[in-house]
């Protein structure tokens, strides 16, 4: 089966074959996929970074061939850079660039090259800080309902965009996360980058966090937060009140 790698900043992946269809997810630059089936001018897709599978229009697709089995390098900040045509495009943290030249400031995306601004330089790949100040660095971005960048992402998107920064692949949505790692049991037991889960009236998993420091969490709820944690959920000062009741905690593997 032929994989394809994006070439937009993003492309939105729904529940079905129309712009009606809730948004699931987004596939980032960079990102490989392959086409299940098509019908009219909507393929239905699966990810490879995260096995998604959602419906993507193909007026919204600028994508080219993957090349072989090449892993793209995670961007850690947004980058300025030109297509081959001289457009302009601002990709951002989470998209993926393959094939980085410093020198001539240029990288590659399946059978294109782009060409970077000046001040690219190896950084914009390489994470020499703690998950915690990684995930600090989005710090008011706003929810969005399937979104995966930091301009508009939710709760499971935003904890997956910080492990694929440290290059940790998690799967996308909570109630996925919430079987992936290993199980903390009690909240004083956490550590800086495990994530907490909570759920809703139905006791069905319906948003996750990631700790920053023992009683304090970040999370997209409305935007990217910090919020005071306990062995009950989540409490916001300005409802005087829990706000998200807690179901479980993960640790991940590799932090």
């Amino acid at each position: 089966m032929e994989t394809f790698v994006c070439g937009n900043v993003f492309v939105p992946l729904r529940s079905g074959p129309s712009h009606k269809s809730e948004m699931l997810s987004q596939v980032l630059f960079g990102e490989k996929y392959r086409i299940l089936e098509s019908i009219g001018h909507w393929y239905k897709i699966i990810t490879l970074f995260d096995n998604y599978t959602g419906w993507i229009d193909i007026n919204h697709l600028q994508h080219s061939e993957a090349d072989g089995d090449s892993k793209g390098m995670v961007l850690n900040r947004p980058l300025l850079c030109y297509r081959e045509d001289l457009t302009r495009l601002v990709l951002e943290a989470g998209c993926e660039i393959y094939e980085p030249d410093f020198k001539q400031m240029t990288f590659s995306c399946g059978k294109d090259r782009f060409t970077a601004s000046s001040d690219f330089n190896p950084s914009y790949l390489k994470v020499n800080e703690a998950i915690g100040d990684t995930a600090m660095k989005f710090i008011n971005s706003p929810y969005i309902w399937g979104g995966r960048i930091p301009s508009g992402i939710d709760c499971s998107g935003f904890v997956q965009l910080v492990y694929k920064i440290h290059n940790i692949g998690i799967p996308r949505d909570s109630r996925q996360q919430a079987e992936y790692g290993s199980g903390i049991s009690f909240i004083d037991e956490t550590v800086p980058g495990d994530l907490v889960f909570f759920d809703d009236d139905r006791g069905r998993i319906s948003h996750v966090g990631m700790i920053l420091s023992q009683g304090l969490v970040i999370h997209a709820s409305g935007r990217v937060r910090i919020d005071s944690i306990d062995h009950q959920g989540i409490y916001k000062n300005e409802i005087k009140g829990y706000s998200h009741k807690l179901r479980t905690i993960r640790r991940i593997f590799g932090i």
